[in-house]
């Protein structure tokens, strides 16, 4: 778990998205889209698949696919929620703060023992209300508490030193580092790694592993042990049942999605532009599907939401109903200082889809 990634020579980027002023195309984002089916087989891209990139949050699924598999959600009597919560980028409005007290009743611990540090909440409304009684954030409110609490249980399953459960060399973080490793079917040596936004280690892969690790999130292979193609259900189910735990009660891109898909997909934000779902087997899927994608510039807010939508769309996986709830995120407008509409923002791509032909 020593190898750093090497950003220099990246692969050339693909034009996703076009920023409109009147007439001219005033700006672009370039990134990496690719999905593939559990067997690895490319199925759709555009741009290079070998771009390595570090998961970020998209990677909390499989952290807390230990936690699981070791039996410690058992032991401590995690409910389906408190997983969910473990799973997610929440935006640390109070369902998501009791949640997490929730979590560190039952192993017995405080908000102390948590080092993933503060932020602003993701939630504008919390936010608003702290800045107006004057209070700074807590640790409770910070994205990764849920993931955090669920490091710290795996911790005192393992009998591992839970004051440093976010060291690399921890049993806690060798224990993820394997389990993503061999989602993404890439040796734990070739696995990039630094040093995520809340302190713990965050892993680097090709676009096309991490869609590989989606795919199998949805659809475990056959040679997947029993423990750990249950805890994939597990997880899925959570995902999908609570998808206000995974993001927020409003204006957060996984929970819309996974509401409009109605438990079709698992969906995952992560930082710096990065994006990840599974398709559920289905009738235009039946084996499941991985989705990568990654913004180059790291952009999160205009970029990469309507770069998903249409790899979505174009993937027949939004379509409808479905496709029509979440159209909010699919353009946004430009606006002057008066608010006049004067352009947009709107993905322009075709994806490269691989049809069996």
């Amino acid at each position: 778990m020593n190898k750093e990634a090497n950003s220099n020579d990246l692969p050339v980027p693909e034009p996703l998205v076009e920023v409109r002023r009147g007439a001219i195309i005033e700006s672009r984002h370039r990134g990496y889209v690719v999905a593939v089916e559990g067997d690895g087989q490319i199925i759709a891209q555009l741009g290079e698949s070998g771009l390595v990139t570090y998961l970020r949050s998209s990677a909390k699924p499989f952290q807390v696919a230990p936690l699981i598999v070791s039996g410690a959600a058992d032991r401590f009597e995690f409910t389906d929620r408190e997983i969910a919560l473990a799973c997610g980028s929440h935006s640390g409005e109070p369902v998501h703060v009791e949640t997490v007290k929730g979590m560190l009743e039952k192993i017995k611990l405080d908000e102390t023992w948590l080092k993933c540090g503060t932020h602003e909440p993701f939630s504008r409304e919390v936010a608003r209300e702290l800045r107006a009684r004057g209070e700074r954030p807590g640790v409770l409110q910070n994205n990764c508490s849920g993931k955090h609490t669920g490091m710290l249980a795996l911790a005192l399953h393992l009998g591992a030193e839970p004051r440093a459960y976010d060291q690399p060399d921890n049993p806690v973080q060798i224990a993820i580092a394997n389990t993503i490793a061999r989602f993404a079917d890439v040796a734990v040596e070739d696995i990039a790694v630094g040093v995520d936004g809340c302190g713990v280690p965050v892993f680097g892969v090709t676009m096309r592993q991490m869609a590989l690790m989606y795919a199998r999130l949805v659809a475990p292979p056959a040679d997947f042990d029993e423990q750990t193609r249950r805890a994939c259900e597990r997880i899925v189910g959570a995902m999908t049942t609570y998808p206000e735990i995974i993001g927020g009660t409003s204006e957060r891109l996984d929970t819309e999605l996974m509401r409009a898909a109605r438990g079709g997909l698992v969906s995952k934000v992560g930082a710096e532009g990065v994006y990840t779902a599974g398709v559920l087997p289905c009738e235009e899927w039946p084996r499941g599907l991985g989705l990568a994608l990654k913004i180059e510039d790291g952009e999160d807010k205009r970029g990469r939401p309507t770069v998903v939508i249409e790899s979505l769309r174009q993937l027949n996986v939004l379509r409808g109903e479905m496709l029509e709830a979440v159209t909010p995120y699919a353009r946004f407008a430009v606006k002057n200082h008066r608010g006049d509409e004067v352009g947009e923002v709107k993905a322009n791509f075709n994806l490269n889809v691989n049809d069996g032909s």
